[in-house]
């Protein structure tokens, strides 16, 4: 008979397959970036004029390969990639184990991953206010200062036993076993209690940081091209970090196996998808695209010895530090 039980099952399978078209898409977005960051790369060792364009590439190559990194990671909370394609590659991959996955995931998730891609957004923005382009290694001490404490809090309550045994499983727990389709027993990822606490209080704090650098840049910025991709970035982060934190508080308020909890996760990876998107698209992508083809134009130019017009053309590019 159709119920709710049933409703719930069909949802999440949709979700499933959904995230994975998504994750799909998204690491074939990642790998065109990352294409350009090393066409850029290789490009500038020959070309004067983007060398000075290129000082921020291992930056941007972090960036890309922390959104990838995280897209891997969500594979891990589909039920349907687990049993499908990790079961036949480690068939001894039984509940327990399926269990310690969705822990790997919250932790990583909400304390590694999607942390570290926003401090690198926040770090280029900064970076775009600045009369000198810091090293590479600003961005890495940047990151690891900022992230590191929240990665060893998501921790120590995910994975200390005596924390478990002091608090509801609600605060600790990031997995359920559930009933699939037959009758089969399957493990479901969920968000705990601590993680959307310590995620949320990262979150208001970085909006706080964003919204201060992203005024002192667009004041500062007379580009057009780049203050519209400011206007974009900013309106990007401004709204769908404080949704995902709403959508994972609110996840909690059901079972994982009920519809409600399902919908509300599955808002949690779209909005942090969309969020990944955009800054893959506007901090690498069409930047880098406008700095080769600024690059191309410069040189047409330099062969009539219009060193002005080359300067003009280079520092009116706007790129956000590509």
């Amino acid at each position: 008979m159709f119920n709710i039980y049933s409703l719930s099952l069909i949802l999440n399978s949709a979700f499933d397959l959904a995230s994975a078209s998504l994750i799909s898409g998204l690491l074939l977005l990642s790998l065109a970036a990352l294409a350009l960051v090393f066409h850029l790369h290789l490009k500038s060792r020959n070309s004067y004029h983007l060398q000075h364009l290129n000082s921020l590439w291992p930056v941007r190559f972090l960036l890309v390969f922390l959104i990838t990194l995280w897209a891997l990671n969500d594979l891990l909370r589909l039920p349907v990639i687990r049993g499908r394609y990790l079961y036949h590659l480690f068939p001894s991959l039984g509940l327990s184990q399926q269990a310690n996955l969705c822990k790997l995931h919250s932790v990583l998730s909400l304390g590694l991953l999607e942390p570290g891609f926003l401090m690198i957004l926040l770090f280029l923005v900064n970076v775009s206010i600045k009369k000198s382009t810091p090293k590479a290694s600003w961005a890495l001490a940047f990151i690891s200062v900022t992230c590191l404490p929240i990665f060893c809090i998501q921790l120590v309550f995910l994975y200390t036993s005596k924390i478990e045994g002091h608090l509801p499983p609600i605060f600790w727990r990031s997995w359920v076993i559930s009933h699939g389709s037959f009758e089969k027993q399957i493990v479901l990822c969920s968000y705990p209690l601590m993680s959307a606490v310590i995620f949320g209080a990262f979150g208001i704090w970085y909006l706080i940081a964003f919204s201060l650098s992203y005024y002192q840049a667009v004041t500062i910025v007379i580009n057009k091209g780049l203050r519209t991709r400011l206007y974009w970035l900013a309106f990007a982060v401004m709204v769908t970090l404080p949704l995902e934190i709403l959508s994972l508080a609110l996840s909690l308020l059901w079972k994982p196996e009920e519809a409600p909890s399902a919908t509300f996760v599955f808002l949690v990876f779209f909005i942090t998808l969309v969020l990944a998107v955009v800054g893959e698209g506007i901090l690498v992508i069409v930047p880098i695209s406008d700095s080769l083809g600024a690059s191309g134009d410069a040189c047409q130019l330099s062969s009539g010895e219009d060193e002005g017009q080359i300067q003009k053309l280079m520092d009116g590019m706007g790129v956000i530090r590509a």
